[in-house]
């Protein structure tokens, strides 16, 4: 809890004195981010492991403090303003990371970051495209599933958030569909991989690396 309080003391000197055209300060901000990332992330906060006695004692005493911090990196992110750009691609994992915390609150809040990376690149690169971004996130989501994390939950709500706001955008509408389905598909293939790696069956583990492939 002090150290949130610390954290959220960077988050008001960062907004007043390093945000600006002039002022702003790259290395900051990206320190910023890591840490609270690794805050939210970190294993004595991921109330879903203890007993539920201890959960709701920790609940009753702080409330979740990865909501609280979620939360503020989403606002700080929207802070960034034309600085955003800067962030694409190397901030895609640590907030992949951020929306894979099963809490559904949390979830909802940080997905739509996704969408404003999508848009961000494409109005910025000059390309009319956010193949950085997508790079990247597929890259990530690869090693995140592997390394146990994500699940059925997890990409019903990715596949619906990113479509609902794809759909509203003018200049996104079709790329933007086909890459939520791409991510949404490749998520379930790599989920079923993950589950029937340990299957004595060798065609039915042959059959999933084929799917992910």
């Amino acid at each position: 809890r002090v150290f949130l309080r610390a954290v959220n003391q960077f988050t008001s000197v960062l907004n007043r004195c390093f945000l600006d055209q002039t002022s702003f300060e790259l290395q900051l901000w990206n320190n910023y981010f890591h840490l609270a990332v690794a805050f939210l992330t970190h294993e004595s906060l991921q109330l879903e492991t203890f007993s539920q006695a201890k959960r709701n004692k920790i609940i009753k005493k702080y409330g979740d403090m990865r909501k609280e911090i979620g939360f503020k990196i989403r606002d700080m992110w929207y802070n960034l303003g034309p600085h955003k750009i800067k962030f694409i691609p190397a901030m895609v994992g640590p907030i992949l990371e951020v929306t894979l915390v099963p809490e559904p609150e949390l979830r909802k809040a940080t997905i739509p970051i996704f969408f404003d990376m999508m848009q961000c690149e494409f109005n910025f690169s000059g390309n009319r495209n956010f193949h950085m971004f997508e790079d990247e996130l597929i890259t990530k989501l690869d090693q995140e599933v592997e390394g146990g994390r994500g699940d059925e939950q997890y990409k019903i709500l990715l596949e619906k958030l990113l479509l609902e706001h794809c759909r509203k955008h003018k200049y996104l509408f079709a790329s933007g569909e086909a890459f939520a389905l791409l991510v949404s598909s490749l998520l379930e293939n790599l989920l079923d991989y993950r589950t029937i790696m340990h299957d004595e069956s060798k065609e039915n583990r042959m059959s999933c690396t084929v799917n992910v492939l």
